[in-house]
């Protein structure tokens, strides 16, 4: 049985793309590597229309993720998140703290 990926894709500088499963099995690999495709841009835009599944495992990788290119002084930007993406968000009681980056 063939294990969906994470991608990760540089559409131009500062605009990326995350496609595939994005779940408990495939964010502890995609995180341990993340030195390998983690942006360095002030500002950035994380295109998700690509993803096929999202599971609370996806979403929290997400939630660091923001964190921490915050906290390395980018301002994020994530574009087309899916609906399955977004009821998490809400059954998380987290979307409020995430309306301000998502679009």
């Amino acid at each position: 049985m063939a294990v969906d990926k994470i991608c990760w894709q540089v559409i131009v500088e500062g605009q990326y793309r995350l496609s595939g499963v994005l779940d408990r099995d495939t964010v502890p690999d995609f995180w341990r590597q993340r030195h390998q495709w983690m942006p360095h841009n002030k500002r950035l835009t994380i295109d998700l229309a690509d993803l096929s599944r999202v599971d609370s495992a996806g979403m929290v990788m997400l939630l660091h993720l923001c964190q921490q290119l915050e906290q390395a002084g980018s301002g994020v930007m994530l574009h087309n998140v899916p609906q399955q993406l977004k009821t998490l968000f809400r059954l998380s009681h987290i979307e409020p703290m995430l309306a301000a980056c998502m679009e």
